[in-house]
């Protein structure tokens, strides 16, 4: 058996899975953010081990655990967990949503060497920037800092005793040689910072280290336990979905949109506002082009309607071709392609005949033609995508789903039910170090539908998405 702990930002998540890839248990404790003031957001790590104390002895109750050989990682990415010589956490986490930073990026991003070695911009919440802010306006703090790790990564110091990072993580820092898969120290002393600050590095799917004595008897599960390099959340994720080779692809449509790309070269391009990062599998990298508002759009237009976003996709019927209504889904601004915090949504070409479903389908279409944009973007970089995978709350609307297939022009297969997040990906990343196997480990799971383009309509998706950049290029004029 395997255990998989994925730590989110607002709860941890633990399953168990057995040899066959089946959850056989699992346990979930929520998490609170702490906001003291405008743009800042943290976590204090100590609610995290206690978390997974929690996880681990409702799982002991729920199914017996002498059988486990390793646990596997995900977690929330470029938090900056700071300790002293003594591994006492100095500060609270700086999380990934904490915007403090922002002139600190700007001034890292403006340095040539961050996007030609990390192959990203330097957003602020990456964790480099965070350690500049730190050093400018904490600088005590800063002066005892000993080591910096992910949050993810302290969970591991927890349950190893060991400083160790892994790839897929270590490339949301702003210090990691993407294409090298090492710590830069160009971009580490650009940022007053050195190699012994940082942990050492793993793939995803090696053992990372052995669970502590203390802990294996404490929780029942085999001394022989071992702790895998584990995953960013996303990256994760894609295993869960067997995502791990060139070609597949998988789109997330919940709050926020993510169009992920797994690639067997290192092929970036900062412009294009695509993160590249390493996979979680070895010589293995993914692309990801995000937008913020999914599911987060249908929710609102629902508020407005008083309708439930179930309710408004269950009265579409059949696809479609696009409405005269156009909708910008900017909602709070964007990522991919555009990279601007300030642009902001809009409806366009309204009219009398303008009513309730019409609504719902605009809404539908300006998120699939965002989706396109990442897309494109990431066909800037040289990124194929051959087949598509759908997971999250809006997969469950066949007609958004159909929209996106015709709109991108490629079939979009939907698994069948279950967990496939991240904690589901670390426990396969367990399960891959335990075996010392590798990506074959992460199959695609059961396919229930194949949602194929409908070709009657690609050209009126086509002229629809010629609209939608028009007015998105309007409404940044606005901004």
């Amino acid at each position: 058996m395997y255990i998989g702990l994925d730590l989110g930002t607002s709860g941890l998540k633990g399953i168990v899975m057995d040899d066959d890839q089946i959850i056989l248990a699992e346990a979930h404790v929520s998490l609170t953010n702490e906001r003291p003031f405008d743009g800042w957001s943290e976590q204090n790590p100590a609610a995290w081990i206690a978390a997974t104390d929690t996880i681990m002895q409702t799982l002991k109750t729920k199914i017996d655990l002498s059988a486990v050989q390793a646990i596997g990682l995900s977690g929330h990415m470029h938090g900056a967990v700071l300790l002293d010589a003594e591994d006492t956490v100095l500060r609270p986490c700086i999380l990934w949503n904490d915007t403090r930073s922002a002139s600190e990026a700007a001034t890292l991003d403006a340095d040539p060497q961050f996007r030609a070695l990390t192959g990203n911009i330097v957003f602020p919440g990456f964790t480099a920037p965070k350690l500049a802010w730190v050093k400018a306006h904490e600088p005590d703090i800063f002066k005892k800092m000993a080591k910096v790790l992910l949050p993810k990564d302290y969970l591991r110091l927890y349950l190893t005793g060991d400083y160790v990072a892994e790839m897929s993580d270590a490339a949301g820092t702003s210090w990691l040689d993407t294409g090298a898969r090492d710590w830069s120290d160009a971009l580490l002393a650009a940022t007053d910072m050195s190699r012994d600050h940082m942990p050492r590095l793993v793939e995803g799917s090696e053992v990372s280290g052995q669970l502590r004595t203390a802990l294996a008897q404490k929780w029942g599960v085999q001394a022989s336990c071992v702790i895998a390099g584990g995953g960013g959340d996303n990256a994760a994720s894609a295993v869960g979905v067997g995502v791990v080779k060139a070609g597949q692809a998988f789109v997330s449509l919940g709050t926020s949109g993510v169009l992920f790309a797994a690639n067997d070269g290192y092929q970036p391009d900062a412009d294009t506002a695509v993160h590249t990062f390493c996979h979680a599998v070895p010589n293995t990298w993914h692309q990801m082009g995000v937008i913020l508002s999914a599911t987060d759009a249908l929710n609102w237009y629902g508020r407005f309607v008083g309708q439930d976003a179930a309710a408004l996709t269950s009265q579409l019927g059949a696809l479609q071709a696009p409405t005269k209504t156009q909708f910008l889904p900017y909602l709070g601004g964007e990522r991919t392609p555009l990279n601007s915090a300030s642009i902001r949504g809009a409806f366009t070409g309204l009219e009398h005949a303008t009513d309730t479903a019409a609504g719902t389908r605009a809404v539908l279409e300006g998120v699939t033609y965002a989706i396109r944009d990442c897309r494109d973007a990431l066909a800037k970089t040289g990124t194929k995508i051959d087949r598509l995978l759908a997971v999250g709350g809006g997969s469950q609307s066949k007609y958004w789903v159909e929209a996106i297939a015709t709109a991108l022009g490629t079939s979009v297969d939907l698994p069948v039910s279950g967990d496939f997040g991240g904690a589901f990906g670390a426990a396969r990343l367990g399960q891959m170090a335990a075996s010392g196997g590798g990506a074959e480990l992460a199959s695609a799971p059961q396919i229930h539908a194949t949602i194929d383009p409908n070709p009657s309509l690609i050209s009126a998706f086509d002229a629809g998405f010629a609209r939608f950049k028009a007015g998105q290029a309007a409404v940044k004029d606005l901004t």
